[in-house]
């Protein structure tokens, strides 16, 4: 049984674009958001991160000191919470840290995923217990790792009757499929934000599309869209995840180089459909649905929405802040809820999701409270 309580949840997604922390109540039967808010990366820690998530030559001491400085930064963020709340740290049970995922390889010969952020220093600097590393026990019993969310949108989404899809669109999108009467699907459909931000940083200087209206004045490049949804990774069958290590800038250029004179503006727009085009046809290839339930920082991409909903006739399109969860703090608040879950002791993945072999506890935990009676002073 969950401890019922104040948690709080710490997400940074592919899309770099900031840290968003949740203040949630939570117990068994209930998750209310209480508060939130959002940092900003530095501009330079930013590109540090990219450099290794785009397969650019590191070193381990940069890997530390990048490691250290997510760690701060995310107890910053936490202290700035409680700060606006006026709460203390004895006011919450646990930190809930997805940390930062500098490369996800679930299918190689020795599998792994590496998320960074030093939750050592954010037990320490918080003075909270703090939950991590949610991913790695999911892959040691055959598990992609990812997606983790599909869990918890099965919890505050589902419906007894109404069939629907989940869709967030962070750097990368990912479904999660609430049929009645079936098994959770879940996957990575491919690209969400990340190739039309990076696309629109490296000609416009602007860190995203805002609204999509860049993208919604030009015209979709048929041949390069086809070229690009012929990948292999939209072909495959799920479980199936990716990330940054993968749809990054050199995977686009790669397709660029047959297609030179096509116009900056009109790869936005390319890119953009390429982004709506390999979503619907997973939402459709899972059955459809009556509603398709959005989150993420694409909910506000008015165009992409746009694009979603003509590819998806007849299925309701809508943000998941209709249903009182803020497209922006989901995945914070998800995994506030999943750190509830380790702590509790249940299981917090979804084996029909991942792939994994059993449902597990996910992650590691960093107590702060030490029973004084039992310390080893005195030795």
């Amino acid at each position: 049984m969950i401890k019922s309580g104040r948690y709080i949840g710490v997400m940074s997604g592919t899309s770099l674009d900031g840290v968003d922390v949740v203040l949630a109540a939570i117990s068994d039967k209930f998750v209310a958001e209480q508060s939130s808010v959002s940092v900003a990366f530095p501009i330079e820690l930013k590109k540090r991160i990219l450099n290794i998530c785009q397969g650019q030559e590191t070193t381990l001491s940069e890997l530390g000191r990048i490691d250290r400085e997510l760690g701060t930064l995310y107890a910053e963020a936490i202290n700035q919470l409680l700060n606006e709340t006026g709460l203390s740290a004895e006011a919450i049970i646990a930190v809930g840290c997805h940390g930062q995922t500098v490369w996800h390889e679930p299918d190689g010969e020795q599998p792994f995923t590496l998320q960074i952020g030093d939750n050592n220093r954010i037990a320490a600097l918080t003075g909270i217990t703090t939950v991590g590393d949610f991913r790695r026990r999911d892959m040691a019993y055959g598990g992609q790792g990812a997606p983790l969310v599909p869990a918890f949108h099965l919890a505050v989404l589902g419906h007894p009757t109404e069939k629907r899809i989940v869709l967030n669109i962070g750097g990368i999108a990912n479904i999660t499929a609430l049929l009645p009467g079936a098994y959770v699907k879940g996957y990575d459909t491919g690209p969400g934000n990340m190739l039309m931000d990076t696309w629109v940083w490296r000609n416009k200087q602007k860190s995203y599309d805002e609204r999509g209206l860049w993208a919604s004045e030009g015209q979709v490049n048929t041949a390069l869209l086809k070229a690009m949804l012929s990948d292999s990774y939209f072909r495959r069958s799920a479980p199936k995840s990716t990330g940054r290590e993968y749809f990054n800038m050199q995977w686009l250029d790669q397709h660029l180089l047959r297609f030179p004179n096509v116009s900056a503006q009109d790869i936005q727009a390319t890119l953009c459909e390429l982004t709506a085009a390999s979503i619907a046809e997973q939402v459709l290839l899972c059955g459809g649905c009556e509603r398709l339930i959005v989150c993420g920082g694409g909910a506000k991409n008015d165009f992409l929405m746009q694009r979603l909903a003509a590819l998806l006739p007849g299925i309701e399109v809508a943000p998941s802040d209709k249903f009182g969860l803020s497209g922006d703090d989901m995945e914070a608040l998800a995994f506030a809820w999943l750190a509830a879950r380790t702590v509790a002791g249940l299981s917090g993945n979804l084996a029909s999701v991942t792939g994994a072999s059993r449902e597990t506890v996910l992650g590691a935990i960093y107590p702060i409270n030490i029973d004084k009676n039992n310390s080893l002073k005195g030795f």
